[in-house]
């Protein structure tokens, strides 16, 4: 009578394959890339039946997905964290906070940000979802760039991105939910422009490209989001 209620036998069973099965995914990531996830090769690892996989997962895509909506919710979590732990320090110290919070986690599971970092293949759709937790992530850095001012040198980019907010709503929105009271075009410039230096610096540290450079990745991060800071004119 319980093996089909929430929490009995059966589902937690369910989630321990699940739990397996994603973990195959994320050992295969580590070792060739998202290109490198193969069903035929979990269901191998994991003694199963190339078709048994799909009581769990109706398709590759659909793995991959959640991987990478859990991947944004892990990370969102911990920038949201330290937004909280740094809320009464000032715009410049907040945001180095963020951007700490962000190179840890990516630093600590880089399998895992390889999946933030693009298409896992050419073929695959993102659905809305990870759009959506992708803008929780930025959120609190949109939040403290929006009591800065980019000052002129970033006006084009910036032009470009609010006609975009506003043939966009859900961006709308979204930039109105984390600076309510700051310019929204300064706003989002500054988080398209955090997210791209953050990028920059650990999509190269997470595959090894600093290595025998000798010098500390997170010193170069810190220095990047130091000069976004200065153009913004955070204090």
């Amino acid at each position: 009578m319980t093996e089909g209620r929430a929490g009995g036998p059966r589902e937690r069973y369910r989630a321990q394959v699940r739990a397996e099965i994603k973990q195959a995914a994320l050992d295969q990531v580590a070792n060739g890339g998202a290109g490198a996830v193969a069903l035929t090769g979990i269901a191998k690892r994991l003694g199963v039946s190339g078709p048994a996989l799909y009581k769990y997962f109706a398709s590759r895509d659909d793995l991959l997905t959640e991987l990478i909506l859990d991947a944004y919710a892990e990370v969102a979590t911990a920038v949201a964290a330290a937004a909280e732990a740094s809320r009464d320090a000032s715009p410049r110290d907040r945001l180095h906070a963020l951007a700490a919070a962000y190179r840890d986690w990516a630093l600590a599971h880089p399998q895992k940000y390889l999946l933030l970092t693009g298409p896992p293949s050419p073929t695959y759709q993102a659905p809305p979802e990870t759009v959506d937790r992708a803008r929780a992530v930025l959120g609190p850095f949109l939040a403290v760039l929006a009591e800065g001012r980019p000052g002129t040198g970033a006006a084009d980019v910036r032009d470009q991105l609010v006609r975009w907010a506003e043939a966009t709503p859900a961006v709308a929105a979204w930039v109105r939910a984390f600076a309510p009271d700051g310019d929204a075009g300064d706003a989002l410039t500054g988080a398209v422009t955090v997210w791209a230096r953050l990028h920059g610096v650990l999509g190269l540290a997470t595959v090894g490209l600093f290595a025998g450079m000798g010098f500390d990745p997170a010193a170069l991060l810190h220095a990047e989001i130091d000069a976004l800071a200065d153009q913004y004119g955070l204090p």
